[in-house]
């Protein structure tokens, strides 16, 4: 690792140990099923469009998760365009070129693909095909190998992966698996062919309206960009969105998932299913400017 990279490496870590806050309390009664969003996991990215906020989750993509956050606590992604954005796929960003050959001064993080996952994996179970899993992590959509299979692993695990539906994050990279680094994606539709191919650590909550208005192009012309990009602890109260999730293991949850059952048939498909997510004190709405394909790396 170069010298510059060890400096700016070491400066995240400072900035994420100065940028963390204190415990974030819950000022607010849950409705019946729901829960909080994490906060030290939550982005909320202020676009030329909107306001979107993601929840990104470690049990998937640690180190991915991790990256995030640091380059966000560092304002990296403040005034970074969505240089790539394609109608029915996704938005892509997090580019200081602004033309997708950029990234930070910090190293790549290696793919997270796929991750292997014991009987304490927080994963609730929505359908069961033959030979597999499909569910949730958090309100992230994700298949995963039975867990029969874990008496006959060396390790006593198997294997999980993130799936590409609509308002899934992914993390960008080159033809190198391991190179991502900051560019990162919004899924504006259901794409299978990413899985296990990139590494899928996150969802849109809310705002998947807002990635769905972006200009198309790549790059477009005038594109959008992050105004600002914050994890949810680090806003100040009176100003931090009050957001809750319904919780995917709650029976609340598993009435919704019953529903679209009933109405997919032996369609359904876990990117059928949109978990409840609403925020309580919405900010003021944006005014519009007026004026086989996969994500790009460097």
């Amino acid at each position: 690792m170069s010298l510059v990279k060890k400096s700016a490496l070491l400066a995240g870590a400072i900035a994420a140990l100065m940028a963390t806050s204190a415990p974030v309390t819950q000022a607010w009664a849950l409705d019946p099923g729901y829960r909080v969003a994490d906060p030290n996991n939550t982005l909320v990215i202020d676009t030329t469009k909107g306001q979107v906020i993601l929840e990104m989750y470690p049990a998937l993509a640690p180190n991915h998760v991790e990256r995030m956050v640091t380059l966000t606590r560092q304002h990296f992604y403040d005034g970074l365009t969505f240089h790539r954005v394609i109608e029915d796929f996704m938005a892509q960003t997090g580019d200081p070129k602004g033309d997708g050959t950029g990234d930070s001064s910090l190293p790549n993080v290696k793919a997270e693909f796929v991750v292997r996952h014991d009987s304490s994996f927080p994963f609730t179970v929505a359908t069961r095909p033959k030979g597999s899993l499909i569910g949730f992590v958090g309100a992230m959509p994700v298949q995963s190998q039975v867990n029969e299979l874990m008496a006959i692993s060396n390790d006593g695990k198997v294997n999980a992966w993130g799936l590409f539906c609509q308002g899934v994050i992914g993390m960008a990279h080159s033809y190198d698996p391991d190179s991502a680094n900051s560019q990162f994606f919004l899924m504006r539709g259901a794409n299978s062919s990413l899985e296990k191919h990139y590494t899928a650590f996150g969802v849109v909550l809310t705002g998947l309206d807002v990635v769905r208005k972006l200009k198309i192009g790549e790059p477009p012309v005038n594109p959008d960009k992050m105004n600002t990009v914050r994890v949810l602890a680090d806003i100040p109260e009176a100003e931090r969105p009050q957001i809750e999730v319904m919780d995917t293991a709650s029976p609340q949850f598993q009435a919704v998932l019953e529903a679209v059952r009933k109405d997919k048939g032996d369609n359904f498909s876990d990117c059928d299913v949109t978990v409840p997510a609403k925020i309580l004190n919405p900010p003021p709405a944006t005014a519009e400017a007026t004026p086989p394909v996969t994500p790009s790396g460097r």
